[in-house]
């Protein structure tokens, strides 16, 4: 495994378009996908997953931009949406509403951000972000979906009808002020979920925590969080109060690992307190994942190999601590 530094500086290395395990000493792949995995196909460069209705998931590539779906249960995968030339997708969620997948990413350095339809697969919208550098996340709410740039400190907004579909309105944006960490060249703003009404919440992948976001005024506070110190934060999942960070390195611990925490409204804020961590031998770099079927569901980005046609790739299950 890689150290927790090298392969935050494999974070930077990956916006940059630069292989961290190249950069760092190719390590080649000899993995054979695990046992109790759902397999994603080889050479997929998976970093996005969203789940819904029931166990049906959707994987997004970084490699050419396909998506693929299937049944987590039953280990299935087959093409939803065809790759494309220059085409990354990352981030993605699933609007219960309508059925769209959105999905967001880059077509060579412009971004973007897709709604597809889990029936046909078809791009129903296609959003371009200007003066966008890395868009990398994105939540769907009741009136909006709102998108992470990790290399600008905005968020960006594609605005919804009453019922979640999309309008043909131009992208609008929300700079991120306050306590926000903003600036450096690092990785910042990076997962993103719900909070509440007009609150959302963010982890910041180079200054670490957890950050509340106010969706009218863009003023961002740190939500204290009890019982660990959160580093290396990825892709966000949240059920209830129960709130999941995917941890982008290993912290010296010599295994990968999902963060638990519960999440508690005060008068004055939001807290969150550490409950478990979730680990597996199977983990190896995860990304983001997706709570379906009483499970979570972390897919494996594997950044500390050096990517290859033939690289083995998989999602995990997790066990949530109850």
């Amino acid at each position: 495994m890689l150290a927790t530094t090298t392969v935050l500086a494999s974070f930077a290395l990956v916006l940059s378009g630069t292989s961290p395990a190249t950069a760092h000493g190719p390590r080649q792949d000899s993995h054979p996908r695990p046992a109790r995995t759902v397999a994603l196909p080889d050479g997929f460069r998976p970093e996005g997953i969203a789940s819904g209705p029931g166990t049906t998931y959707y994987a997004g590539s970084m490699r050419d931009g396909r998506v693929v779906t299937g049944d987590l249960r039953r280990g299935t995968s087959r093409v939803l949406l065809p790759g494309a030339e220059g085409r990354q997708i990352r981030g993605m969620q699933r609007d219960w509403r309508t059925g769209l997948l959105w999905a967001t990413g880059n077509v060579g350095s412009v971004g973007h951000v897709w709604a597809i339809s889990t029936r046909t697969g078809a791009v129903v919208r296609d959003v371009t972000v200007p003066d966008s550098a890395f868009l990398n996340d994105l939540v769907v709410t009741s009136k909006a979906v709102w998108v992470t740039d990790s290399r600008v400190d905005r968020l960006t907004r594609i605005a919804l009808t009453r019922r979640g579909a999309p309008t043909s309105a131009a992208p609008t944006f929300l700079p991120l002020r306050g306590e926000w960490p903003g600036g450096g060249t690092g990785t910042r703003a990076n997962g993103i979920r719900v909070l509440s009404h007009r609150h959302l919440v963010l982890d910041h992948s180079t200054a670490g925590g957890l950050w509340d976001v106010n969706t009218r005024t863009g003023v961002v506070r740190a939500i204290p969080v009890r019982g660990v110190t959160l580093t290396g934060g990825d892709g966000l999942e949240r059920r209830g109060s129960t709130l999941w960070v995917v941890r982008g390195t290993n912290d010296g611990e010599n295994a990968w690992s999902v963060t638990q925490l519960r999440l508690q409204r005060r008068h004055n804020g939001w807290t969150a307190r550490f409950q478990a961590r979730l680990t597996d031998p199977t983990l190896e770099v995860p990304s983001t994942a997706t709570f379906a079927g009483g499970l979570l569901w972390a897919v494996n980005a594997r950044f500390n190999v050096t990517p290859t046609l033939d690289t083995k790739y998989w999602i995990t299950p997790l066990r949530p601590r109850r």
